[in-house]
């Protein structure tokens, strides 16, 4: 890219980011960092990364023995953060010990900066069908982070389902949104996905799993969606890969301004 091109490109706020689809092996921590390593090697030269939710270990819904304590995931995040120079985001089943030796989980959503700061989101709304609330505590706090210019809503697969936890509050431009969504609920997923994105009139980056786990099959459907509900870039149903985009963020604030939806929004406490 030429000087004068970077220049364009800071003044429009463009930014590229990458969906990473990925086939998760199940509770092997190592083997599928390796994996994505590969991937992220096959894909340089974006801004930020998504990963799909546990995307570690797969959905474990009975997390001992399986979820990860704030280690080897989270600095392998904050390395690689470092060695792209791009933002890194994704969920990893997560254990947290107290100070009296109990031991807490948490279904928690990282957001690993370059210069190795990171965000916390952990998941509101457990999927009680599958049984993830018989185990891992929900998260109660709402987290938006400013990266580039942008300002990025964090949620994780459920949390799709329920609009009012994500309703913009002229707080974010954008959702993040990592899961392992299965196929049988696949129409949902791609329903949903653009209705979040033309409701708070932002860009949706959604990176979903593809395999198999002990439950469920997976198909995929990462893809990125524009404030009018167009997918603008997406993964090839069924096979591990990536994809990406360019955003613009001043193409987003003028169909904002021209088109004001969210000027006439309910105001609500949650």
């Amino acid at each position: 890219m030429q000087r004068n091109d970077i220049r364009l490109a800071s003044q429009h706020h463009i930014m590229r980011v990458t969906l990473l689809q990925t086939d998760i092996t199940w509770a092997s921590p190592d083997a599928n960092r390796e994996n994505v390593n590969g991937l992220l090697a096959s894909n340089e030269g974006s801004d930020l990364y998504v990963l799909p939710e546990m995307w570690t270990t797969g959905f474990a819904t009975v997390p001992e023995g399986i979820a990860e304590s704030e280690g080897k995931s989270l600095e392998w995040m904050k390395a690689k953060a470092q060695e792209m120079g791009a933002a890194l985001s994704g969920s990893v089943a997560t254990a947290v010990t107290t100070g009296d030796g109990k031991t807490s989980y948490f279904n928690r959503h990282y957001f690993v900066r370059p210069d190795g700061n990171y965000h916390i989101y952990d998941k509101r709304h457990l999927f009680g069908y599958g049984g993830e609330d018989k185990y891992y505590d929900r998260g109660n706090e709402r987290v938006t982070v400013d990266y580039k210019g942008w300002r990025w809503l964090l949620l994780t697969c459920y949390d799709l389902r329920f609009p009012v936890w994500s309703r913009n509050r002229m707080d974010y431009d954008g959702i993040i949104i990592v899961a392992n969504w299965p196929t049988s609920r696949r129409r949902v997923w791609d329903i949903l996905l653009r209705a979040r994105a033309i409701e708070n009139q932002c860009v949706v980056l959604a990176a979903n799993r593809v395999g198999a786990d002990q439950r469920c099959l997976y198909d995929g459907g990462s893809m990125v969606v524009d404030a009018r509900g167009r997918v603008i870039g997406s993964c090839e149903d069924g096979k591990q890969g990536a994809c990406t985009a360019e955003i613009s963020l001043t193409d987003l604030r003028q169909f904002r301004q021209k088109f004001d939806v969210l000027r006439d929004r309910d105001e609500f406490d949650l």
